[in-house]
């Protein structure tokens, strides 16, 4: 496996979206999608500590967090990677997007891209995504990106693998 940190750090595109790295210029647009350990960001000073805790899960080889930038204007709309380590190959994929940017396919291009540079890149074997039972829009991204659902169990959250 080839796993971060990368220099440069990986800029992935397509016509719609641009997958780069997160910068403290970028906080203010993010705010109310920032999350670290599934805990929000309550003011753009934790965001800011956040993002250091973020980058330095990446330097330690253990993330890759882009963010999901409109390839026009550079504003970040969402954010997408790999969090919680490399362990045995896998990836797992997580992902947030502004809510007004929902419903446009941005999401399932970035998807597709990180994806991608996992399986090529890292040389990932496994790419998962977990998410709430309830949760049916990120459901159904994943079912679209040809994720399959794992075993239920009694948790809220639903297991999905690629491969």
């Amino acid at each position: 496996m080839h796993l971060p940190p990368y220099t440069p750090f990986p800029v992935v595109a397509t016509a719609n979206v641009v997958l780069r790295q997160v910068e403290e210029s970028d906080l203010a647009d993010i705010l109310d999608i920032s999350f670290y350990d599934a805990r929000p960001a309550g003011s753009i000073a934790e965001a800011s500590t956040m993002l250091r805790q973020i980058n330095d899960d990446y330097a330690r080889g253990e993330c890759l967090h882009w963010g999901l930038a409109h390839p026009q204007t550079n504003r970040i709309m969402g954010t997408v990677g790999f969090y919680r380590g490399f362990a045995e190959g896998t990836g797992e994929l997580g992902c947030v997007l502004k809510s007004t940017f929902r419903g446009r396919g941005l999401m399932q291009q970035a998807m597709r891209l990180a994806i991608k540079f996992g399986l090529e890149e890292i040389k990932l074997q496994n790419v998962i995504a977990l998410t709430d039972k309830q949760n049916y829009a990120a459901i159904r991204l994943l079912e679209r990106l040809q994720f399959q659902p794992g075993q239920a169990d009694e948790s809220s959250e639903i297991r999905y693998s690629l491969r």
